[in-house]
């Protein structure tokens, strides 16, 4: 396997991001429509916070509804702001840290995601599932 890749080699650069002002539906909408699982949260392009579908779903009384689950869904999504849902305590990585640098810091945090951030700006993202291929095209 190869020693001392940096992270910027597999991370994805064009990351679909949230706005503090985007409200929760928007963030359901991108979730869905991308089929990804964490959403940075930024102001400007300055990386202030990670949501994930899972903070979605904890507020969510969707599963306990059959019928017109579009309507909770929207109706609680109006009670929340992105600010309010989102992590805020977020571990960052450069685009230089190396791919097992970055793989140790998800495993310790049990995180699924860390943005990649030169300073507080957001140039990237990393996901478990980026590490996956990375291995899997190392075989």
């Amino acid at each position: 396997m190869k020693q001392r890749v940096p992270i910027s080699t597999i991370m994805t650069k064009n990351v679909v991001k949230l706005n503090t002002s985007d409200d929760l539906t928007k963030a359901e909408q991108l979730f869905k429509k991308h089929h990804i699982r964490h959403i940075p949260v930024v102001n400007g392009n300055k990386i202030i916070g990670m949501l994930s579908y899972t903070d979605l779903l904890r507020i969510s009384f969707a599963d306990a509804v059959d019928e017109e689950d579009e309507v909770v869904d929207t109706t609680v999504y109006n009670m929340f702001t992105v600010e309010q849902v989102m992590a805020k305590n977020l571990v960052k990585v450069s685009p230089e840290n190396t791919i097992k640098e970055t793989a140790e810091i998800l495993a310790q945090k049990e995180f699924h995601a860390l943005p990649v951030c030169e300073d507080d700006l957001l140039v990237g993202i990393i996901t478990t599932t980026d590490l996956i291929k990375y291995l899997i095209d190392q075989y």
